[in-house]
């Protein structure tokens, strides 16, 4: 139910459709999507899949930001696996808020009615929010890379791709209405003043508790006070335990209020990047420091996936195919890890113990990740293989790094997700690496030594005999452009889009 607002009541707080809203008596778990259309009736966010990759359900979050326009930041995000109570003290934007300078239709959606872009209509409110998001982060007309890389998240099933690229430059073609969030920015900040959020949902709606701590203190005490409770950054896997598993998640700790577990900065010589650090905030860094994960980043995820979803999350989690670890472990990343006052240092490589198990202690999370930044005589590149060049999940995920002094090979790191239970280091082709010059018979060597390092299995996504096959092929791909002088960053040259 959505209450009255009368003070500081407990409750979720939020701002949407020109009004402050204060839901309490709902399920802890329940998300944006369940909330808006089964409580606020509003029915244009549609649900397609219930796990984010479809895009029918797309919705723009609204924080605080003084480098965004008007200091808010509008992203969109898929509020079918987005928690309620994740949107405490922020606001959300659907389309029932869109509309023209006169009141009619937004320029993007008439946009869509004038080329068409429209068949079966039930994608559409998820395809006009994210041509929404792409006109209000523009001044210009984008790139048809740009507009095909805002609709990355979204899935038309009546394959009407080209008019909605077509609906996006039309869109800019038009007199410009960009948003108001001048309102927006008022609500955000009076609803600020509540810093941590502890909801607790009623025996009616099932029970379960959502705590928010403000402090880093505050969230190594509670977790140190209840170990059992899960943590939860993006909710980018966690929404698809309760959309497609119904586990019972009786008490959940969000990381997002902790400032320190959003720090992004660089420290003699190393990135640190906060657990609550989302993707579209490291990645471009990442890629700036070390360019060859261009292409990775691109191939990550859709960007309401990257919005929401943080790259500590994708660590903590261990899923063998999750492709931030790859490139981490090649580059030596460690983690900063915290139970109650306490800070461990451990490496990537020794973090994982098997299948998503971590050396977190009871009570222990992850504060930070550090990420060496390779020096002039590394040679770096990553790779992705997947069934669709968008918004998939890899079959493996390739990561090589070596080192040279004087043609010799004085370092080197082999890393893969989906080859094993874990994302794992090749020790073997490691050793055979180690020493060699750039030839054939270290080449020779290295393959050779890469087989004995897994036992891949079969899966939807590939076979064992594929994937230790196309290892192989990866492997041999990366070293033929080392030797041939050509740039092995990308498998694919993509648009920048800029």
């Amino acid at each position: 139910m959505t209450a009255p607002v009368a003070g500081d009541q407990p409750g979720i707080r939020f701002w949407w459709h020109g009004a402050q809203r204060s839901v309490v008596g709902v399920a802890s778990t329940m998300t944006v999507l369940e909330w808006l259309r089964t409580e606020a009736r509003a029915v244009g966010t549609k649900e397609g899949c219930a796990e984010g990759d479809c895009g029918a359900c797309l919705v723009m979050l609204a924080e605080l930001d003084a480098d965004a326009e008007q200091g808010v930041a509008l992203r969109p995000i898929n509020s079918c696996i987005h928690l309620l109570a994740m949107i405490d003290g922020k606001a959300i934007v659907t389309v029932e808020d869109l509309h023209g300078a006169s009141g009619g239709l937004h320029p993007v959606q008439q946009a869509m009615v004038d080329c068409h872009a429209s068949q079966c209509g039930f994608c559409t409110p998820g395809f006009v929010m994210a041509l929404f998001g792409l006109y209000e982060s523009r001044t210009d007309a984008p790139s048809r890379a740009a507009t095909c890389q805002a609709l990355a998240g979204n899935l038309c099933r009546c394959t009407g791709y080209r008019p909605i690229v077509a609906a996006a430059a039309q869109a800019f073609e038009r007199p410009r209405h960009r948003f108001d969030r001048a309102p927006l920015r008022t609500a955000l900040q009076a609803m600020a003043a509540r810093a941590a959020l502890d909801y607790r949902a009623g025996a009616a709606a099932g029970g379960g508790r959502f705590e928010a701590p403000a402090t880093l203190a505050a969230l190594a005490q509670t977790l140190l006070a209840a170990p059992a409770a899960r943590i939860v950054a993006g909710a980018t896997d966690i929404g698809l335990w309760i959309t497609k598993q119904a586990r019972p998640l009786p008490h959940l700790v969000h990381l997002d209020r902790v400032p320190e577990l959003h720090t992004l900065e660089l420290q003699q010589g190393q990135l640190v990047i906060g657990a609550a650090v989302s993707h579209s905030r490291a990645w471009p860094v990442l890629c700036r420091h070390v360019p060859a994960l261009s292409d990775l980043a691109r191939r990550f995820a859709a960007p309401p996936v990257c919005n929401a979803g943080t790259l500590g999350g994708n660590v903590a989690n261990g899923s063998p195919i999750g492709d931030g670890m790859p490139p981490l472990l090649a580059l030596d990343a460690r983690l900063r890890l915290q139970r109650g006052g306490q800070v461990r240092e451990l490496a990537l490589a020794d973090f994982y113990l098997g299948y998503q198990r971590t050396a977190l202690a009871p009570g222990e999370f992850l504060r930070e990740l550090v990420v060496p930044l390779p020096g002039p005589a590394t040679r770096f590149a990553c790779y992705k293989v997947s069934k669709r060049y968008d918004q998939d999940i890899s079959a493996l995920c390739a990561a090589f790094r070596v080192d040279f002094a004087d043609g010799v090979i004085t370092a080197a790191r082999v890393a893969f997700g989906g080859m094993a239970a874990t994302p794992q280091r090749a020790p073997a082709c490691e050793a055979a690496l180690l020493g060699g010059h750039l030839d054939a018979a270290t080449l020779d060597a290295a393959r050779r030594a890469l087989l004995t390092d897994f036992s891949p299995l079969s899966d939807l996504r590939a076979s064992a005999a594929y994937r230790r096959v196309v290892a192989g092929r990866l492997l041999e791909r990366w070293w033929h452009a080392l030797a041939g002088g050509g740039s092995p960053d990308a498998l694919d040259a993509v648009e920048a889009g800029a």
